[in-house]
Parts: structure tokens; C-alpha cells; sequence
């Protein structure tokens, strides 16, 4: 008689094997399922919409239409001075004769690449800040004590002593514009990351003490490791929705400080820059201030449109009650 008993050690493993393939593709569904909750969330929400639409637009137009009009934004026409809004020039031309249109494009590049910029330095700060003051306990107190000092300093005035103090050994380093970038970027993004480190905080002392953290303290895994496989991916939330007011406050302050002179060399026009130079002769052309200042408005009302949705797309509640 043939013993015909079956492998049992095979029949196990090849369980064993499509029990984990479903955990995995399990998993996966999930994680597909909440991507999609979070994209019809935000769909949903027609300001956050209307926002991204108007970012969009406004971006492409601010780094793409200097190139496509046929107009010379550097180039002075005496000829063409002090123009009211017409065709060609919608907007009317400057006291120099340059397409005033044009230049407000022009100007979007820099204010928008301040705004983004500092906010990725902003972001990146308070997130290593709030990290490690939530998760190592001997760095709380000495780290939120920074975070106060810091949100006791005044950022315009702080930001103003910097350019005057170190615009010219700076510029000498690096040029007139990049230097001014540089410092820009560097002080609106190191005086603004409080708000998102004590955000990041609460977030992390609330998931440090969660059953999926304690376990993996449990079985040795070092902190470093959990930090960047558990801790990070659930603080990303409310680090996004804090990038989109980070932005925009960026880049009002660096309109601040250009409309107070501060900013960037005559040659490298911002909106703030550019509504200095128009604030004396509003009377005869009131597009030369009101463009630039609808550009600026739409951009920072824009990116607060798309903090809203993203903070009720992120929210779990909105997600379930939608």
C-alpha cells in the first residue's frame, strides 16, 4: 500500500505565502482607498478647487508669459512713458516706457520662488524641531524653550536689520540677486518654523504612545528608524496644510520688504517692488498698483483656498461624515 500523505511543511508555506500576498494587497487596497477618500475630499471643496486653478494659471503665466509677449522688460522706451492702460500694453507702461504687464509677470517669478522656498526651509525646520522635542524627552524643554524665544521675535523688522547688515558682503559673495534670494529665504524660513514644530510636537507625543510605536521600541528597533518609517509619515498631514500658509505668508513678507525698498536690486522686479514704484503715480495710471496687488491678492488667496481643502481632506472626520 502507497503512502500517498501529502507534504505537509510545503502545503504550509505556500499558506503561508498567500496569506502574506493578501495582507500585502490588503494593505495596498487601503492605502489606494485613502489617496482616493482625500482626492474626492478635495475635490469637493470648490474654493480649494478654484484655488488650484487660479495657482496654476498664475504660475504659468508669471513664468512663461515674460517669453511669449513680445515686449522688452528691460529695455527703457521713452517713447512709449507713462502710457494708460490700451492695446497693447493692458496695462498701461511704466515711467521708463516697459510693458507694465509684462513686469508684473515678471515679478511673480520671484515672489513665488521666495514663498515656496522659505516655506520648504520653514517646514524642514519646525519638522526636525518638533520631531525630536515630541519623541526624545530630554530635548523638550530646551527645544520649545527656542521655539518661545523665537516666536517672541518680530520677523519684518528682524528681517529688515539682516538685509542692511549683510546685503553687501553677500552680494559680493554671490551677486545682487542671489544674494538677496539667499538671504530672504534664509530669514523667512528660520524666524517661521515655530508654528509647524509645535504642531509636529503634539503630533508625536500622541503617536509615540500609540501600540504600533511601543512595539517597535519593544523588539530594539532604534529611535532614528522609527522616526523615519512611523513617525514622519503620520505627521505629513498637518505639516502639508501648514506649507500652504507658510507660502503665502512668505511671500506677502517678501513683498513687505521689497515695498519698503529693502529687497531685490531695481533690475529684478517683485509685486512689492513694483507697487513702490507705482505708489506716486496712482493717479495717472491705477493699473500700474492694482495689477500687481491682484496678482498678489489672487496668489495668497489662492494658496489659503487650498489649505482649507487640504486641512477637511485630511481631516478623518470630514472623510467619514463625506
Amino acid at each position: 500500500m502507497t503512502d500517498e500523505t501529502p507534504d505537509v511543511s510545503e502545503t504550509t508555506v505556500d499558506a503561508g505565502t498567500i496569506d502574506a500576498g493578501t495582507a500585502e494587497a490588503n494593505e495596498l487596497g487601503e492605502f489606494r482607498s485613502l489617496r482616493g477618500d482625500v482626492w474626492r475630499q478635495f475635490r469637493r471643496h470648490k474654493g480649494a478647487m478654484v484655488g488650484v486653478v487660479l495657482l496654476i494659471l498664475i504660475t504659468f503665466g508669471c513664468v512663461f508669459g515674460p517669453m511669449l509677449l513680445p515686449f522688452d522688460t528691460k529695455t527703457p522706451d521713452v517713447v512709449n512713458a507713462n502710457r494708460g492702460a490700451g492695446w497693447p500694453h493692458i496695462w498701461g507702461t511704466d515711467n521708463l516706457g516697459r510693458d507694465a504687464f509684462a513686469r508684473g509677470l515678471l515679478g511673480g517669478r520671484i515672489s513665488l520662488a521666495v514663498g515656496f522656498v522659505a516655506m520648504s526651509v520653514s517646514i524642514l525646520l519646525g519638522v526636525i524641531v518638533g520631531v525630536l522635542a515630541g519623541f526624545f524627552k530630554w530635548l523638550n524643554a530646551p527645544l520649545m524653550a527656542l521655539t518661545d524665544l523665537f516666536l517672541s521675535l518680530p520677523l519684518l523688522p528682524i528681517l529688515l536689520v539682516v538685509i542692511v547688515l549683510f546685503r553687501d558682503p553677500v552680494q559680493d559673495r554671490l551677486g545682487d540677486g542671489l544674494g538677496i534670494f539667499v538671504l530672504m529665504v534664509l530669514i523667512i524660513g528660520g524666524t517661521s518654523w515655530m508654528s509647524t514644530a509645535r504642531i509636529v510636537r503634539g503630533e508625536v507625543l500622541s503617536l509615540k504612545e500609540q501600540e504600533f510605536i511601543l512595539a517597535s521600541r519593544s523588539v530594539g528597533t532604534r529611535p532614528m528608524r522609527i522616526i523615519n518609517k512611523h513617525i514622519i509619515p503620520n505627521v505629513l498631514s498637518p505639516v502639508i496644510v501648514a506649507a500652504s500658509i507658510g507660502i503665502a505668508v512668505a511671500i506677502l513678507t517678501e513683498s513687505a520688504v521689497s515695498f519698503l525698498g529693502l529687497g531685490f536690486p531695481l533690475e529684478l522686479p517683485t509685486w512689492g517692488r513694483l507697487l513702490n514704484e507705482a505708489k506716486d503715480r496712482i493717479t495717472l495710471n491705477i493699473w500700474l498698483v492694482a495689477g500687481p496687488g491682484l496678482l498678489l491678492s489672487l496668489t495668497v488667496m489662492s494658496v489659503n483656498f487650498i489649505g482649507d481643502g487640504l486641512r477637511d481632506a485630511l481631516d478623518p472626520k470630514q472623510r467619514t461624515q463625506g
